[in-house]
C-alpha cells in the first residue's frame, strides 16, 4: 500500500489522528471543571 504500510496500519494512524480533536475537547472541558471546583473551594475556605 501507500509508503510500505499495510492496510490496517493506516487503520490505526487513522483511528489516532481522528481521536485527538476528541481529546483535546475532554482536556479542555476538565481544565474548566477543575477551574470551577477551585473557585468554589477559594470562596467558602478551604473547608467542605
Amino acid at each position: 500500500m501507500f509508503f510500505g504500510l499495510a492496510w490496517y496500519w493506516w487503520l490505526v494512524i487513522m483511528a489516532v489522528l481522528a481521536s485527538i480533536p476528541f481529546k483535546i475537547k475532554c482536556m479542555k472541558w476538565w481544565r474548566k471543571r477543575q477551574q470551577e471546583k477551585d473557585s468554589r473551594r477559594g470562596k467558602w475556605g478551604d473547608d467542605e
